[in-house]
Order: C-alpha cells, then sequence, then structure tokens
C-alpha cells in the first residue's frame, strides 16, 4: 500500500508529538541521578562555570553565549536555541549534532535517562 505525502506528513507529526510527551513524562528525581554524569563539568549555579558553562537558565537560551565562558566555534556558530528537543539530541549525540563541539561526553543512549535528565534540568536550572 501506498501513501500519500501528507499521510506521510501525518504520520511524522504523530511521532514528533509521541516523542515530545515521551519527553515531558521525564521524572526528575530520577534525573538528579543521571545528572551525577554531567556535575563533574557542569554546575547548575548562575556564574559558577567549570571545565564546561553553567547550565543555569539554559532552557530557551542560544548554545555558545554565557558570558565568560570559552566555547568552541563550533557552538558557537551552531544556532541552536536550547529546548526539550535539541537537548534531547544534543544529550544522545553531542558529537554528531555538533561535530567540533569541546564537549568530550560520549552521550547518554537511553532516551528514559534523557527525558529525566531535561526533566530534573528544567526544574534546577531556572
Amino acid at each position: 500500500m501506498k501513501t500519500s505525502g501528507i499521510a506521510s506528513l501525518l504520520v511524522a507529526g504523530a511521532l514528533a508529538l509521541a516523542s515530545q510527551g515521551a519527553l515531558a513524562a521525564g521524572d526528575a528525581a530520577k534525573g538528579e541521578k543521571v545528572y551525577k554524569k554531567c556535575k563533574a563539568c557542569h554546575s547548575l549555579e548562575a556564574g559558577k562555570k567549570k571545565v564546561g558553562p553553567s547550565l543555569a537558565g539554559i532552557f530557551g537560551r542560544t548554545a555558545g553565549t554565557v558570558e565568560g565562558f570559552k566555547y568552541s566555534k563550533a557552538m558557537v556558530e551552531s544556532g541552536i536555541v536550547w529546548d526539550d528537543k535539541t537537548m534531547d539530541e544534543f544529550l544522545a549525540k553531542p558529537k554528531k549534532v555538533i561535530p567540533k563541539t569541546r564537549m568530550g561526553f560520549p552521550g547518554l543512549k537511553k532516551e528514559a535517562d534523557r527525558a529525566n535528565l531535561i526533566a530534573y534540568m528544567k526544574e534546577a536550572t531556572k
């Protein structure tokens, strides 16, 4: 059975909504445990940088814009605005999303870990 272009778009849209629902379903308490993998390099405190920049206020911010942190050229030029979707993609495979990023973290394979971490970060970085 052949599907039309419109049907394909509807299926793609439904899958995107389902994926966003999965992200919204993250458990912040479980995400705090996942964050332990991040805290050696990133602080949640505004203005407190480590090897990586502070994550305070990250959602809605353009990548590579924390004042006083020296980012890779690739991060600055990425144009990414951090939201659930972009954060999920980046956390899955940072070097795939921004190939020349200096972030050495290989990524989180489990979708549930990413959803939980995003839920935690959304609370902890306000």
